[in-house]
């Protein structure tokens, strides 16, 4: 079964645009997080984003509440250009091109998301990866990168 993940790619920080690092992500095919925090907190994040499958999803969702569906396909490293939009511990997506409303989202993405938090973080889940790939193949709208 593949893995599947919660990616908010909001920053921690909350004089940051909460849409700018994920325009950012979208646009270079991207998936990460900030580099504010706690410096043994932030390795041990670091270290569990870096460790994660290449194919496995992400699922991160914009301000106005639209869910997005991307695929991990790279090695961890440090994106120095994103410091404006706190989104620098980053690895390669692909992410699909168009949005979806929270009815056709996965219902355990719904819920992950709904607890709140700004971490990466795995989606424990029986059904969400077969959920997740199913609509990953049945995009319609292609995918970018």
């Amino acid at each position: 079964m593949t893995a599947v993940y919660r990616a908010p790619m909001r920053s921690r920080r909350d004089d940051i645009d909460p849409q700018g690092a994920l325009d950012r992500a979208q646009a270079l095919g991207l998936c990460g997080f900030g580099g504010h925090d706690d410096p043994v907190r932030l390795a041990r994040r670091i270290e569990r984003f870096a460790e994660v499958a290449d194919g496995s999803f992400v699922w991160t969702r914009d301000v106005d509440g639209l869910y997005w569906l991307g695929r991990l396909d790279g090695a961890y490293f440090y994106d120095a250009d994103g410091e404006s939009v706190d989104l620098v511990h980053v690895r390669p997506c692909e992410w699909r091109t168009a949005p979806m409303a929270e009815s056709a989202a996965p219902t355990a993405v719904v819920a992950t998301f709904g607890r709140g938090g700004r971490n990466f973080q795995r989606i424990h889940d029986a059904a969400v990866g077969d959920e997740s790939a199913r609509l990953w193949v049945s995009s319609v709208s292609g995918r970018t990168r």
